[in-house]
């Protein structure tokens, strides 16, 4: 069956998702006031799995918060903590449950997070679970016996337009693309310049892109991204633009920024729209939508 949020892809509408971050720990009330905050203001709420490779509660979890609470989930799933039985069986598991949006990772290093001692599994990659979602669809699992019931996902995957060299970020992107990726969300981009020119490669194929925005919340934070996460560079103005701030005004500063971005990429059809990453602050994501008068 169709998902709700593959309709809205196939609209031609201007897209909005966000993401939700789950708690460390079993107190999820936090989490379920931002689901409900949001879960009729965006077409669907993408739940981290275990984002930067801290321990969290589950994406999977999340997921069926969001379907329980009205909302439309989009799962994710990374490679570095399953292996390929696991990660079908949770896959089986979320369509029974009416989850029908994955997007499809490999996931962080084991060493950026808070167990170093974990072992990555990585049986597979974020191709090969493109991949195994489409087997699976045709009603086969990865070793090639017959399934009982198959399943049914709008899959997608993720893609690096501020990736230096860009050149085999378009390579991995168009093996994304032949494994069976319908959509994209990107890492944060803030030069639309470079992701216009990233565009125009990218429409070459038929799939639908998100262009990635993360809230800035001060010069030092967009400092620290640009040394410290590959994919992501904020331009010298922007930094000035937050350093410039009043006191206490670079938040404000940076959902302003967000706003003007989200709304130039939709008047100049850039793509097909946006994923909002507030990273912890979900209940700004309503702010900046005001910003870009959405």
């Amino acid at each position: 069956m169709e998902s709700r949020f593959k309709r809205a892809l196939n609209s031609g509408k201007f897209v909005v998702t966000c993401e939700v971050g789950p708690p460390k720990g079993t107190n999820i009330e936090k989490m379920l006031h931002h689901i409900d905050l949001l879960k009729y203001r965006v077409d669907a709420l993408n739940v981290t799995d275990h984002q930067s490779s801290v321990m969290r509660f589950p994406s999977l979890g999340g997921c069926l918060s969001v379907k329980e609470r009205g909302g439309e989930p989009i799962l994710q799933m990374t490679c570095r903590d399953r292996n390929r039985l696991a990660l079908q069986a949770d896959l089986m598991l979320a369509h029974t449950r009416g989850i029908n949006n994955v997007l499809c990772l490999t996931g962080d290093a084991v060493v950026v997070g808070d167990h170093k001692e974990a072992k990555g599994v990585f049986d597979l990659d974020s191709v090969q679970l493109l991949r195994a979602v489409r087997q699976m669809e045709a009603g086969e699992d990865l070793a090639g016996n017959r399934l009982d019931g198959a399943v049914s996902f709008c899959a997608g995957a993720v893609v690096c337009p501020e990736a230096k060299p860009i050149e085999p970020q378009l390579i991995k992107f168009e093996k994304k693309v032949e494994a069976g990726a319908e959509f994209f969300q990107t890492q944060g981009i803030y030069d639309l310049d470079n992701f216009a020119n990233f565009m125009q490669h990218a429409r070459q194929f038929p799939v639908k892109i998100l262009a990635g925005i993360i809230l800035l919340t001060s010069a030092g934070m967009a400092k620290y991204m640009n040394a410290n996460i590959p994919g992501i560079f904020v331009p010298q103005n922007l930094i000035d633009e937050l350093a410039s701030a009043g006191k206490g005004q670079a938040l404000q500063k940076g959902i302003e920024i967000a706003g003007r971005m989200i709304a130039a990429i939709k008047k100049e059809k850039l793509c097909d729209g946006v994923h909002i990453m507030a990273i912890g602050r979900e209940e700004l994501v309503l702010d900046i939508l005001r910003a870009a008068e959405i």
